[in-house]
């Protein structure tokens, strides 16, 4: 399986359930388009309808559907995300979710922010668990 070896290390911490979503979406991406960068971007659109990235790593959403507009576009395109954060959830999950990645400010924050906020921190968090396992 093609995506087995291309997996990831963010996916790779999450569940199974997260990581059979990426393999099986990246691997039919791979059969549609070929290997590279497009089928990695679908495969994390795929990841992104029923998982969002808390830290390090990916947990279950709430809620299944597309995380932001390039994760709803039907071929992913390479633009601006929000990084694996909800960016559709409600004003109040951000905010729980930035309470618990620690984020400060967060109460005096607009959606947007907390959205940007929480991508930072999360970013942060998987550039230290890279560093952490060299």
């Amino acid at each position: 399986m093609p995506g087995r070896q291309e997996l990831p290390s963010t996916v790779a911490r999450s569940s199974k359930k997260a990581q059979r979503t990426w393999i099986k979406a990246h691997d039919s991406a791979v059969e549609s388009y070929g290997e590279g960068e497009r089928s990695h971007r679908t495969a994390f659109a795929a990841l992104k309808h029923s998982f969002e990235k808390v830290g390090d790593h990916w947990e279950p959403k709430d809620h299944k559907g597309p995380s932001d507009e390039q994760a709803a576009r039907s071929t992913p395109k390479q633009g601006k995300t929000a990084g694996g954060v909800d960016a559709n959830a409600s004003k109040q999950h951000l905010y729980d979710l930035a309470k618990k990645l620690d984020v400060p400010g967060r109460s005096t924050m607009t959606k947007q922010e907390l959205v940007d906020a929480i991508d930072k921190a999360n970013r942060k968090k998987t550039r230290a668990r890279a560093s952490s396992s060299r």
